[in-house]
């Protein structure tokens, strides 16, 4: 029987309720910090004197550190916990978000957009891995898809507050807002539970302590967790390796959703960094010609009736077609839909269209914590999701230059066309991924 948000909440626990929340709220935040950039691009393009080229290569600089991002905070979470790892990559791209709106030249902002990447690409992996080990298989799809749906609010609340504090003051305003998701870090270390999937993991794999004397039965064997831990530090030199994910059975999952991302990704960089300047630039120069607040209202219906229902509904989607034919529907949509949007005129159509656009091609990111979590054991779970979408962010990190330098030369509504096409190579990925709905946590 198909259930809604509130429904599935009810059926949780409190601890569960509060990964959720947590994993939400640091997603949410990194949207708010990380669209703030091109929320202001056209002011800070036109105060530090950067071309469109410039402007997107510092963004493929934040999106190159998000890359290492994922794998250094992966490999924190599967060493120190979820939870804490979590809470790092928080203060790491919340600080760094203040200090953009101190920068008086190009090299100091890149700088700081590329450490605020290290950060952004941190929180993803964390929180879907915090969420995916504490949550039910049964529910598991509707709320990673709940906490990548936050992105969307995240952005819409960026939108928010960027059309208003430009109103009344500058864009280096706007970034210093940006410091307000360092305070969730404190209810996270106090309130929300660390994954009791990775603790079990992680006691069973502490090294021997010298002197201890390990419990048996009266046989003299060892038993219960004394015998577990044996057979974990026998075998972690094979298992316990960042190489897993490039053996039998996960080697092929590994390089297709890795591509899957990579395809969709730059396909959503390249258009959603790019959508704030296109819509606020005189015509003249590509764009649509739009004020502040009418940039603003368009960039709130895109978010909130657009990416919003797209991240919620692919969960159930994928709890009812399958995770790939899920994927492949909303890949195939997106494709066809962005052509027809780069050549919309009238603020109406690229107001309606503009949501629909957002639905398909934002609500598939939905599917890649799921279908990773689902593929991935415990012991590895974290680096795998994190080299898995976080490197596919790291190699299409060149799509903001990429567009930037293509509309330069021939328009923005022309190097849409790329992203088009890129959500069709993502399209052809999901074809390869294995379907994995129904099955339990290793």
């Amino acid at each position: 029987m198909a259930i809604g948000p509130i429904q599935l909440l009810k059926q949780a626990n409190p601890g569960q309720r509060r990964t959720l929340l947590a994993a939400a709220l640091g997603w949410m935040l990194d949207a708010f910090d990380a669209m703030l950039y091109a929320l202001v691009l056209t002011y800070v393009m036109r105060d530090l004197g950067m071309s469109k080229a410039t402007s997107g290569l510092l963004y493929t600089l934040t999106l190159l550190a998000s890359g290492v991002g994922g794998l250094l905070f992966g490999f924190l979470a599967d060493r120190i916990g979820r939870k804490r790892a979590l809470m790092l990559s928080i203060l790491t791209y919340s600080i760094c978000s203040f200090a953009s709106g101190l920068s008086t030249t190009v090299l100091m902002l890149a700088v700081f957009r590329f450490i605020l990447g290290l950060g952004m690409g941190g929180e993803w992996n964390t929180g879907a891995t915090l969420v995916a080990e504490t949550w039910p298989d049964e529910l598991r799809a509707k709320a990673i898809a709940i906490v990548q749906s936050s992105w969307a609010i995240g952005y819409a609340l960026a939108a928010l507050v960027a059309g208003i504090v430009l109103h009344y003051a500058n864009w280096r305003m706007v970034f210093f807002v940006g410091i307000l998701p360092a305070l969730v870090t404190l209810w996270i270390r106090k309130d929300v539970p660390e994954s009791q999937l990775w603790l079990d993991h992680h006691e069973a794999t502490r090294p021997a302590i010298p002197g201890v004397v390990p419990q048996s039965d009266a046989g003299g064997s060892r038993t219960g967790v004394s015998a577990l831990h044996d057979q974990v530090v026998l075998q972690s030199p094979a298992h316990d390796s960042f190489s897993l994910i490039f053996r039998t059975p996960y080697a092929k999952s590994t390089i297709v959703l890795l591509l899957l991302n990579f395809f969709g990704l730059f396909a959503w960089w390249g258009l959603f960094s790019w959508i704030p300047p296109y819509l606020s630039l005189p015509v003249a120069q590509g764009g649509r010609g739009f004020g502040i607040m009418g940039t603003t209202a368009l960039l709130l219906v895109l978010n909130l009736f657009g990416m919003f229902p797209g991240y919620i509904s692919f969960g159930w989607a994928a709890d009812h077609l399958g995770r790939r034919k899920a994927f492949m529907l909303y890949l195939f949509a997106a494709a066809l839909l962005v052509p027809v949007y780069a050549i919309a005129r009238s603020q109406a159509v690229l107001l309606v269209l503009g949501a629909v656009v957002a639905f398909f091609g934002t609500g598939f990111f939905s599917g890649s914590g799921l279908i990773g979590s689902e593929i991935f054991p415990t012991h590895v779970r974290a680096r795998a999701l994190g080299f898995t979408y976080n490197g596919a962010r790291a190699l299409s990190s060149v799509a903001p230059w990429v567009i930037g330098r293509v509309g330069q030369a021939k328009g923005l509504s022309w190097a849409f066309y790329l992203c088009g096409a890129g959500f069709m190579f993502a399209c052809l990925m999901a074809t390869q991924l294995p379907e994995t709905k129904g099955r339990a946590l290793e």
